[in-house]
């Protein structure tokens, strides 16, 4: 392999030139994203249900639905929130579900769903699938102004629509926010009750008034002529003087009954605002393997186009821009990458010569290019795991070319010919090189072939690290002898490096041989010593906190708000309003939207919008940095805790990652909901009494006030009047019914009729309502069918998971107290889990505790086969169990450096931590397969076997001190950001003490198990 390179220089530029050159356009072409994309395997299927109680609605629609639901495969999770005339049923698809079978199971869903409808009762509309619920619109825009309704709003929304979405790249444009019009038809009851016109009879006039109807065609002279009679309504006037019946006065008009007014919805489900104003919301989504910083480019021009025909007040405000933000993201971590690769480069020029170094940071160069061609052929996109991939890697990169160049060196400073050097140097260690990459990838293996969210979100790291590593194998045994015959004399004394047979007589290896020969000669006090220091910082485990994944650094927070239930909509947009005027008010506030009666549009893949509740409301607020976002949040925190004593509240930072509904979560399961709730009840009070545990609120919410009219169901049958008569009596005194449509272009605006407004929402003249009785012809007060009207007070939510009853109860660590949700739930589980339970009834553990454990479980639950398959390399490298055992005897000693350095810098141990404690076990395993190896190599070389550990030791400081210098300090632009910051302390730290301990305690270890005695 050598003689072909150094032989056929044009085939060693070829590669350079190939890696080199192909490898920069390659980066040119790649994709940016500021994390990963992951896959929502969740669709949402709604029913609506007129008129049932939450209790109606679970019984007779969702059990169908979720009974037909169970049955299709891939199934993980099914939840269901039931609220009054609403099922709205949650399907989340098992991990192992990829992306490209997703619309074959969604096709499976929507056949099942399809299948039940015929099962449910009258009244029940058809249900929906939306499987594009996990859609992320990455850019977000909310459209406000002042003075304009907001139809002006949705009009000019519309042509927005239209133009972004002819954009190359853009996947969806979406409008959120809008409000419909409605033709409110409203019933003057004495006048009707006089005239004797029943509201059933309005409401099919209105309904038959306007519908499109099928007049047939006529034949004329060859012709067939379509019939198309006139008669729509196509205007307000045109309504009003509609024609309903006689009398001696002449022809009443709906005019005579009713009054006739175009209003917008004053009961709608979403409401937004921007900064004070109503507003809507665009939403764009880009199509899949776009590179969203060019379309974003695309839509900046477009939306400045489209700036000159925005009508004057108008104004349009970015609430999310995720091309700006991966732009902002990528390029900060780029600089991150080109930092590390300079401190690497200036490590190896400063402690192995210009010319190693200058080799070296060429080699290193080369790698990190032909990385990105295979990075394109995967399609991996520049990205934070991606390029944080790089920077870990970059120690181990150069650790390869450093063993090469460092034997190369030697072997001609020994008066070896650069070819002869070469040779020997990469057959003595291509295998053990090889064998020490296998393992290092293989350490990062659980990462990469883990199934579940988490694994789709950070496998890049692992492929990233795969091609480095094993190109940077490639290029050591290939191009670096090629760049050393180029770079180095034929004798080493010509740029002034001593001729002396024994290159180790520096005094750091002197030092060393001392230190270590000692070790060697009390090896049962150095490795007492070991043990107890391991032991020592172990006990302080238990001050190290756990944490799933960091907060986002992007300078956006959000405030979920949760009224009593039962408020109405406009009282909780009027809390809403409130609270957003306050936090307008606040220094460093760039802007404030807010959302009431659910969820935004989803923005990003970690934010899961809440679904759609009127006494919900949230406010997503922008700062001007990370440090004015955690001083806000306390500042709102403050304000909600004196001002807003009833509400119920969750403030938090934009998260990185797969997150749950809430960070601790207790879900209780059982059948009888009164004690689903007492035992909810006993499980708050536990949470509200940790000081440290905040935003405590119950799933179901609070019960709420029903108004109950008590029937008489005798003398109604007498009267004529039934049941549904009189719903429907109270519903037009109310809220109204839809009789028809109102046709204007495309548009249907819906006609409703209802109660004049002066006598709509009266409960105390509930009685007075007219009811009209078909058989008599006329109109009975419902005081004749009412006994009494009472108030009772009943769950107006219920939530299933799994076809079972599921309370659940909610809480968050206090927010920026620096307590984690793993250290809250450790002081309140036992607690609760010494609950005493009536038969029948269960808790489990939801929240962070469970993603995060999910997590784990998919990681570990290949990690035994990967330790088992490098125990196997070891052993395969070397032939013999006890060296495969003094190498991994190493391993626990890393544990020193990882929980002290978590501890003296008050890290907590996240995701994060975990996968750069499995890479470290890669790391300190290289590094011991390369001194173990070396001492085999000498052993074959001196008769005296305690001159060859110890003399192989020495000759590895050099090497193995570079690879972890330069790993450690290439992760130093990591300890800034906070998705890596405590991956770079396990591995800077844990490495950092492991690698002391490789090049002492090893030697002793391996002296140990071989019995090689000491001698002076």
């Amino acid at each position: 392999m050598v003689d072909y390179f150094l032989d056929r220089k044009s085939i060693s530029w070829m590669v350079t030139l190939l890696l080199g050159v192909g490898g920069m356009f390659a980066f040119l072409g790649l994709g940016q994203l500021e994390f990963p994309e992951f896959t929502l395997r969740s669709a949402l299927v709604t029913t609506q249900y007129p008129g049932a109680t939450p209790l109606e609605v679970e019984e007779e629609v969702t059990l169908p639905l979720e009974k037909a639901i169970q049955q299709m495969p891939g199934i993980d999770d099914i939840t269901s929130v039931n609220s009054d005339g609403l099922s709205q049923i949650t399907v989340q698809l098992k991990k192992t579900v990829r992306e490209g079978e997703l619309d074959q199971y969604w096709d499976i869903l929507r056949r099942k769903i399809n299948d039940a409808q015929p099962g449910l009762p009258p009244g029940v509309n058809t249900s929906i699938v939306n499987d594009d619920f996990g859609d992320v619109f990455g850019l977000l825009l909310t459209l406000r102004g002042d003075g304009y309704s907001l139809k002006d709003l949705g009009d000019h929304a519309d042509l927005i629509q239209r133009e972004l979405r002819l954009l190359e790249g853009v996947a969806k444009v979406s409008i959120g926010g809008r409000v419909d019009e409605q033709m409110i038809v409203s019933l003057d009851r004495d006048r009707m009750r006089a005239l004797g016109i029943s509201p059933e009879y309005l409401a099919s006039l209105l309904n038959a008034q306007n519908t499109v109807g099928n007049a047939g065609h006529l034949r004329s002279e060859g012709l067939s002529l379509s019939v198309q009679p006139t008669g729509q309504l196509d205007s307000v006037q045109a309504l009003e003087q509609l024609a309903v019946g006689s009398a001696d006065s002449g022809i009443i008009r709906l005019s005579d009954l009713v009054e006739v007014r175009r209003v917008t919805n004053d009961s709608p489900a979403l409401l937004y605002h921007s900064d004070g104003l109503p507003a809507l919301t665009i939403g764009v989504s880009f199509a899949e393997g776009t590179n969203v910083v060019d379309v974003g480019e695309s839509l900046n021009e477009a939306l400045k186009r489209l700036e000159k025909q925005q009508p004057i007040g108008m104004t349009l405000n970015t609430v999310y821009n995720q091309p700006e933000v991966v732009e902002e993201a990528v390029s900060a971590f780029l600089m991150n990458l080109a930092q590390a690769v300079g401190i690497v480069i200036i490590v190896l020029l400063l402690f192995m010569g210009l010319r190693s170094g200058l080799l070296m940071g060429l080699i290193l160069l080369i790698t990190i290019m032909g990385t990105f061609v295979l990075m394109a052929i995967h399609g991996i996109q520049l990205q934070k795991i991606s390029l944080g991939a790089l920077i870990i890697a970059l120690g181990m990169l150069v650790d390869n070319a450093i063993v090469v160049t460092e034997g190369m060196m030697i072997g001609l400073s020994k008066g070896k010919s650069k070819r002869q050097a070469a040779k020997e140097v990469v057959s003595q260690n291509r295998y053990p090189l090889l064998g020490a990459t296998v393992i290092a990838i293989t350490a990062f293996a659980p990462i990469g072939l883990s199934p579940d969210t988490t694994g789709e979100f950070i496998g890049s790291l692992f492929w990233v690290l795969c091609y480095s590593l094993f190109l940077s194998w490639l290029t050591a045994l290939t191009l670096t002898p090629f760049f050393f015959d180029m770079f180095y004399p034929d004798k080493l004394e010509s740029v002034g490096q001593s001729s002396d047979n024994d290159p180790y007589k520096g005094i750091v290896f002197v030092v060393f041989r001392r230190l270590l020969t000692y070790a060697i000669h009390y090896r049962f006090v150095t490795l007492t010593l070991a043990i107890a220091l391991l032991a020592g910082v172990l006990s302080f485990s238990g001050q190290v906190k756990n944490a799933f994944f960091p907060n986002a650094t992007t300078p956006l927070f959000f405030v979920d708000l949760w009224l009593p239930e039962g408020a109405d909509i406009l009282q909780t947009e009027e809390t809403v309003k409130r609270l957003e005027s306050r936090v307008n008010d606040m220094d460093q506030v760039v802007q404030v939207t807010s959302v009431t009666g659910g969820g935004a549009q989803r923005f990003t893949l970690t934010y899961s919008p809440e679904q759609r509740y009127a006494s919900f409301g949230q406010l997503i607020v922008e700062t001007r940095d990370k440090a004015s976002r955690e001083a806000r949040m306390e500042e709102v925190i403050e304000q909600l805790r004196t001002d807003f004593p009833n509400v119920h509240y969750k403030v938090q930072a934009l998260q990185v990652g797969p997150s749950a509904k809430a960070s601790l979560e207790a879900r209780i399961f059982g059948e009888d909901p009164e004690e689903l709730r007492k035992i909810g009840v006993r499980v708050q009070a536990i949470f509200e009494n940790e000081p440290l545990a905040d935003s405590v609120r119950l799933s179901w919410g609070n019960r709420e006030a029903v108004i109950v009219p008590e029937f008489l169901e005798e003398q109604a049958r007498r009267l004529g009047v039934s049941r549904e008569s009189l719903h429907q009596a109270l519903l037009l005194n109310n809220q109204g019914q839809q009789v028809g449509v109102y046709r204007e272009g495309s548009d249907l605006i819906p006609i409703i009729m209802r109660s004049r407004e002066e006598q709509r929402f009266d409960i105390e003249n509930l009685t007075s309502i007219n009811v009209w009785s078909e058989e008599q012809g006329r109109y009975v007060s419902a005081g004749n069918v009412i006994n009494a009207i009472n108030t009772e007070l009943r769950d107006p939510l219920i939530k299933r998971r799994n076809r079972e009853r599921m309370l659940a109860v909610y809480a968050e660590p206090m927010p920026l107290s620096g307590e984690t949700a793993a250290s809250v739930l450790e002081r309140i589980r036992p607690q609760v889990d010494a609950l005493e339970l009536p038969h029948g009834y269960s808790i489990e553990w939801g929240g962070e505790y469970e993603t995060s454990s999910e997590a784990q479980t998919s990681l570990f639950s290949s990690l035994p086969l990967g330790l088992l398959g490098m125990f196997i390399i070891s052993m395969l490298l070397f032939g013999s169990f006890r060296q495969a055992l003094s190498i991994w005897m190493i391993v626990p000693l890393m544990m020193i450096g990882i929980i002290g350095g978590l501890v003296l810098l008050g890290a907590p141990f996240t995701f994060m931590a975990l996968l750069g404690t499995l890479s470290l076990i890669g790391m300190v395993l290289k590094n011991a397969i390369v001194l173990v190896e070396e001492i085999n190599i000498q052993l074959e070389q001196q008769d005296d076997a305690f001159t060859a550990v110890v003399e192989a030791a020495v000759s590895r400081v050099r090497p193995v001190l570079m690879a972890a210098v330069t790993t450690m300090l290439g992760m130093i632009p990591l300890f800034s950001d906070a998705f890596f910051a405590s991956m770079a302390v396990v591995i800077v730290f844990g490495l950092g003490v492991a690698t002391v301990l490789t090049l002492v305690v090893l030697p002793v270890v391996y002296c140990t198990l071989m019995r090689i005695s000491y001698h002076q």
